[in-house]
């Protein structure tokens, strides 16, 4: 059980005392900028694979994290943080604006929980603790589009 549990606190970001899933959404910008320095541009491709292998295994380990908790979607477990970011940058070119940008904006929705993310957690199993981030997620990523399209229109420099 020790690997379940490495997964789904990612790494044992998921015990950091002080806001867990905080924690766990800077490891997963770590993760993708320290991808990026080993792998360049490809680290698009990369996140984007490893989060489309990780969806179904997350809600197993989510499920695995409930069990091992004893608690409904406790802090501790933050794979759905990580692949939650995964998914705010998951189509957007590597660039340190977006990264920042994505974690900031991931991080105001998954706390605030804005309709539809509450009630989308509320969900049984893993599949609960997982889907409120991966709209978060998606999410960020939409208002990230939003705002490449506004900010030259109102003559801002673009991300």
């Amino acid at each position: 059980m020790w690997w379940k549990e490495l997964l789904f606190t990612a790494l044992y970001t998921g015990y950091f005392p002080w806001m867990p899933g905080t924690a766990g959404s800077l490891f997963a910008m770590l993760l993708y900028c320290t991808g990026y320095f080993l792998f360049g541009e490809a680290v698009v491709w990369i996140n984007a694979v490893a989060v489309l292998l990780m969806l179904y295994p997350g809600v197993k380990l989510g499920d695995a994290g409930e069990r091992f908790f004893a608690a409904k979607d406790p802090p501790q477990i933050v794979l759905d943080e990580v692949l939650g970011y995964g998914i705010a940058v998951l189509f957007h070119p590597f660039n340190w604006k977006v990264a920042v940008l994505a974690f900031v904006i991931f991080r105001a929705i998954d706390i605030l929980k804005p309709w539809p993310t509450r009630r989308l957690q509320a969900m049984k199993g893993g599949f609960g603790v997982m889907i409120d981030d991966w709209v978060a997620g998606a999410c960020t990523s939409a208002i990230i589009v939003g705002l490449k399209l506004l900010l030259p229109a109102f003559g801002i420099a673009s991300l």
